[in-house]
């Protein structure tokens, strides 16, 4: 039996630990576990080579926008096929260069393979059994497909495959308006596919403030059709097509749609029933996802976890973070406890969404706050001819600190991290944005004139009531069009 001082499983985040510790040991002996391509899942089939191919969709955004600044665009054609390869072959290159260089180390051993325990800090891989003195249980997550009669039979692409694409599909259902759905069915739409996205919920994009959700389904209802509150009970083949059937979740009216291709993007699962964490003593809650403490200790001593393993944030840039904090708790010593107050993230769509802290439903019963402000009130907002979209803060009042950022529109990827830096300070107060000169004219002045429009949130009901209707309106006659055409 082979026997390791450390033991990694996944060549995502995991492999920021084991570059440091290769880099500092000459005599570690480390395995490292992967049974995907090698570089995890943001860089294989996540959210690079997704931003890769968003960035035409953006330009293609750009071009449909051009005739309202009396510029006439006319597109040739778009070369799906060159668009998918490009960004598939560069991070698929990427791979395997850094599969190359793992191999050209002495000290770690690639297994390709997937591990699962059958001992205490034991691992069975391939027909080997190693053992190891610590572990990370850096395992990812992989798409859940949900139970609907017909959908296998009938075949679907989830992110795993999505980027093998070469052909446009001219109809796509979407199945999941999260930011995984969003992003495929915008980047789809944009490339001249007709979309029709449907989720469940009662509104996309869930996990934003509502009145961003409803903004975004409003502005996304221009390129292809939103269909929230519909649950898909049911997909068929007809010909060369593929049927799927949907049902209201409140007043289950059917919605049907005839399509080329469905992708799937309605949440992820654990990979831990592939691993066996329990079979070396690491608890799992009842969805398969690892159980840590603040320090990111599962429940088994000298067994670490990061990422998506954890199924809290599954963001590259938080699993980033956890594996720092991991680093120097497993190998440095220290006690460093995991800080979730300030976690941001993005939707990559036109127009983009970005938020970092609280939303207004988790802030109940405190004393805060709100301030909004609109693009088309800013210099530079006038000139890109934005009528709807906004930066919305939110303040303790007592304390001035900021409890959270929410802003669709241009440039809130970049944006946000004026939020970000404020919510990391000692104080995380707004002050230093009150006293700090702002570029003009520029989009930062949106959020900077937010921090400076705070009010009692009742305030501001009458606005996010108008956000509600204007999604609801869009949603309507998206449901009318569909109706009609599956009559």
């Amino acid at each position: 039996m082979k026997h390791y001082d450390l033991i990694a499983f996944g060549t995502g985040s995991a492999m920021n630990i084991v570059s440091e510790l290769i880099g500092q040991d000459p005599r570690i002996r480390v395995a490292v576990i992967e049974n995907a391509p090698v570089g995890g899942i943001c860089l294989t089939r996540g959210c690079i080579p997704s931003k890769m191919i968003l960035y035409p969709a953006e330009i293609m955004h750009n071009v449909k926008r051009a005739k309202d600044f009396w510029i006439d665009v006319k597109v040739a054609g778009i070369d799906f096929t060159r668009i998918m390869e490009w960004a598939h072959g560069e991070v698929m290159g990427e791979s395997r260069m850094i599969e190359e260089n793992i191999k050209r180390d002495p000290r770690i051993h690639l297994y390709r393979t997937t591990g699962e325990f059958v001992d205490e800090y034991t691992v069975k891989v391939g027909d080997e059994i190693i053992k190891g003195d610590k572990i990370l249980l850096c395992t990812g997550s992989r798409p859940l497909v949900p139970d609907i009669p017909g959908l296998k039979d009938a075949g679907y692409v989830t992110n795993e495959n999505f980027f093998e694409l070469r052909k446009l599909p001219p109809r796509t259902a979407v199945i999941g308006g999260g930011y995984i759905g969003l992003e495929f069915g915008f980047f789809l739409a944009m490339m001249g596919s007709r979309v029709t996205i449907f989720d469940m919920l009662p509104r996309i994009a869930p996990q934003e403030e509502p009145e961003v959700s409803y903004l975004l389904e409003a502005e996304l209802s221009e390129h292809m059709d939103i269909v929230p509150g519909h649950r898909v009970v049911e997909v068929r083949r007809r010909g060369d097509s593929k049927v799927v059937v949907a049902e209201g979740v409140d007043d289950h009216d059917s919605v049907e749609v005839e399509v080329d291709e469905i992708v799937v993007a309605a949440g992820r699962k654990s990979n831990s029933d592939l691993t066996k964490p329990e079979v070396t003593g690491v608890k799992t809650d009842e969805n398969g996802w690892i159980m840590v403490n603040e320090y990111l200790e599962t429940t088994k001593p000298n067994i670490w976890a990061c990422g998506d393993a954890l199924g809290k944030h599954m963001f590259k840039h938080v699993a980033n973070y956890e594996s720092q904090v991991v680093y120097y708790n497993a190998f440095r010593g220290q006690k460093v406890r995991v800080d979730y107050h300030a976690v941001p993230h993005a939707i990559f769509v036109q127009p983009e969404v970005a938020a970092v802290g609280s939303r207004e439903e988790e802030l109940k019963g405190r004393d805060y706050l709100v301030g909004y402000y609109l693009y088309k009130d800013t210099a530079k907002g006038l000139a890109m001819k934005d009528e709807h979209n906004f930066a919305k803060v939110i303040m303790e009042e007592e304390s001035s600190r900021l409890l959270g950022t929410h802003i669709i529109g241009p440039y809130a990827s970049s944006m946000i991290h004026e939020s970000i830096i404020l919510m990391n300070t000692r104080d995380q107060s707004v002050m230093p944005a009150y006293r700090s000169m702002h570029v003009h004219p520029a989009v930062n002045e949106v959020l900077e004139r937010a921090m400076f429009s705070l009010a009692p949130p009742d305030q501001w009901e009458d606005f996010r009531e108008h956000l509600k209707e204007h999604a609801m309106a869009a949603r309507e006659e998206t449901l009318r069009r569909l109706s009609r055409a599956s009559a």
